[in-house]
Parts: structure tokens; sequence; C-alpha cells
């Protein structure tokens, strides 16, 4: 018999056991960086940009000169230099004179504006005229205005994404010491699972967890390692959770969670190390269990793919970011639901979800059948003492990245 536990003290425990394991940092080029998580936060050492930069072709003057200026009465400035793009501007504006910058040029001092060209007119002899005022700061960006010595850019824990990779070129860091991804195996028990590739014979299915939960690991910053299909036999397993142990940071099998003769996970944990949970109060994904060998969490998820999903992403996941130094920052709307759902089961829901016409729209599943996830948008949680929802109740929906 099963001992369930809310999903949230299943969260909880797995926190408490598991929360304080981290990975060792290592440097990696910018390039390879990408959903890595910082090791240590990120400070800029110097003024980004480094000069007063143009936005805008045209001329630099002192906003004084060209205050009230108009099409009928223009500022007449005198033109004294022109700046080359990614060149110093290596000397000053003096009252009276302009000038002339392209996108992205160095603002020479004395100037405090720039005026789009398209408002000036050259009337030759070096003489400009302007015919409309410009605002101090106007089409300029200033010296340090993006980043400036000293300043947090990144914090620790952060995972990279493609604008931080910018970030961190304009600060000119060509590598970043990230959190080591965790080594996970993966492990398939059940003596009617054939791999992916084969045809399924009579009373055969297909591994569908093997590579659904590789790249669920991988997406959770995880580096996973499939180790095939293991017989549901308690002395396979026992040698083959011996081995993953050895080598991996983390160990993740699917099938044979529950309490039946031929079960053998549960034997095998308890065995080897401590079982911490044996069944969780949730549909789908009752039998899941885990435990710890040799100071490494190992999870049983169960064999119905749906199940195993949504038990990798309340209990697996979280701890794959907080090894990385990192936390689960999940996107959530509220909206009504666009019909009734009965969910009198003694026990948490979690049902997949579409978003349609600004309603919620539930997508009926069974924990065996992965496809029904393929549309979907997200999900959303029944709690355990309500007896369904009603059509037009406002749920809470966990968004899925994609």
């Amino acid at each position: 018999m099963l001992t369930v536990k809310p999903l949230s003290e299943a969260i909880s425990i797995a926190q408490v056991h598991f929360g304080a394991l981290r990975t060792a940092p290592e440097v990696v080029p910018l390039e390879q960086a990408l959903q890595r998580s910082l090791a240590e936060e990120i400070c800029a050492t110097e003024f980004i940009p480094g000069f007063d930069r143009s936005t805008v072709d045209g001329y630099a003057v002192k906003s004084t000169d060209v205050f009230g200026c108009s099409e009928a009465i223009p500022a007449l400035l005198m033109l004294v230099r022109e700046v080359e793009m990614g060149q110093h501007a290596d000397f000053s504006i003096a009252p009276g004179q302009c000038a002339s910058v392209p996108t992205g040029g160095e603002v020479p001092a004395g100037a405090d504006t720039m005026v789009m060209v398209e408002h000036t007119e050259d009337l030759g002899g070096g003489q400009i005229a302007i015919y409309k005022p410009s605002a101090p700061g106007a089409n300029m960006i200033m010296r340090g205005e993006d980043t400036l010595p000293g300043q947090v850019m990144l914090p620790a824990g952060r995972r990279i994404n493609a604008a931080d990779s910018g970030t961190l070129a304009a600060l000119g860091i060509i590598s970043v010491s990230v959190m080591r991804a965790p080594r996970v195996a993966i492990i398939s028990t059940g003596d009617e699972l054939v791999p992916t590739a084969e045809k399924p014979g009579a009373g055969q299915i297909r591994d569908v967890n093997a590579p659904m939960l590789y790249n669920a690991v991988r997406e959770a910053g995880g580096n996973p390692d499939c180790l095939g299909i293991i017989r549901d036999h308690e002395e396979d397993i026992t040698a083959a959770v011996k081995a993953a142990v050895a080598q991996y940071d983390m160990l993740i099998l699917s099938g044979g969670t529950s309490v039946g003769e031929k079960d053998a996970m549960p034997r095998v944990i308890s065995k080897l190390g401590s079982m911490l949970v044996h069944g969780i109060a949730i549909k789908p994904g009752k039998p899941t269990l885990f435990g710890e060998i040799e100071s490494k969490p190992v999870f049983g998820l169960p064999g119905n793919p749906v199940a195993a999903f949504f038990i990798f992403y309340h209990l697996v996941r979280p701890i794959l970011f907080s090894m990385q130094g990192a936390v689960v920052t999940d996107r959530h709307v509220t909206l009504p639901v666009s019909r009734s759902v009965p969910s009198n089961h003694g026990r948490e829901e979690i049902v997949p979800v579409m978003i349609r016409d600004g309603q919620v729209e539930p997508v009926p599943s069974r924990s065996g059948l992965i496809t029904t996830l393929a549309c979907t948008d997200g999900f959303i949680r029944i709690p355990r003492e309500l007896e369904g929802l009603k059509q037009g109740d406002l749920v809470e929906v966990t968004l899925f990245s994609r």
C-alpha cells in the first residue's frame, strides 16, 4: 500500500534533502554558455558606451544656440569639423559652432544635443542653417548610459540567454564561469518496453519516456545519458542503479514504481539507500517515488508518459535548477475555464489545457497518451478538496515555455 503525500509536501521534502546540492563551477567560452547558469555575478568594469554617441546623422550643437529657431528664423552656425566614424572627436564645440557627426559617431565636447540632418541646410561657406530646436541630450546616448563601472549586470544563478550574451560581449567578456551541467542517468524499466526505433510486437510498447526525459533534462540545463531499458527484475535494476549512482549526479528511472510483486524499484532504493517518498496524492502520478543513495537524488517516475512528464516538471526540474544555483520561474495567466471539469478523486489533479479566445480549454488526457500534450499551452491544478470546476471559474494556468 502506498503512503501518499500531497504534492506540496513531496516538493518540500525534495527541496529539504536535495535543495542544497550544487555542481562545481567551470569556465566555458561565451559561445557555449547559452542556458548555462552563472556561477558568479557579472559586474561592469567600464563605461558603455565609453563616449557620448550620436543616434542620428546630423550636427552636434549647443542646445542654447538652437533654442527657439524655426523655418522662418533659423539658427546659423559655423561648421568647424566633421567627425569620422570610429575616430575620437579630439576637439570641442564653442558657442555658434557645430560639427557633422554620423550615426554612432562620437559627439565632441561642448555639444549637448544632436540635430537631425533633415532639419538643417548647408548654406555653403561653412554655414549651417538649423530649422528645429533640440533639447539637451536629444538624439544622443551619453557616456555610461548603458553601463557604469561596478554595476551588477547579471546576477549569479541567471541562465544566460542570447541577449545576455550580447551584454557580456559588450563588456569584452569572452568566457564565463558557469555551474557544471548536472550529469543525469535515465533508465527505463519494464519487460514490455522496446527501444523507440523498434516496431513493438504483441504486448509490447515503445519506450516513450527515455527520449522525453532526455530532452526535459536538457531543457532544465542538465547533461543526460539514456542507459537503456532494464528488465523489471530486482537484481538487474540493483546492478544498473549501483553503476549509475557511481557516475552521475542524479538518477531518473521510469516504470516499476507501484507496489506489485514485479515492481522492484521501491525495494532497490530502500536496500541501497533511503526512501523519502513513495506515493503522491496527485492525478496523474500517484505511484511516484524518490529517495537518496550515496547523497544523490534518485527519482522513480511512473511508466505512463503523461504522469512522468508532469512529475518531472514539478519534482525533478526544480532540483536540476537548484543544483546549478538557479531558480525555476514559471509564467502564469489567470483566465476563465470554458467548461465544467469534474474532479472527485481525493487527489490533486493536473489538467493540460489550451488557451483559445481568452478562455481555458481543458484537454481530455489519460496518463498513457502523451500525444495529447503536443497541442497544449500549459496546465491547471485542481486542489484535492474540490470536486471540480464550474464553467466560468477563474483558474491559474502555468504556461509551458515553448
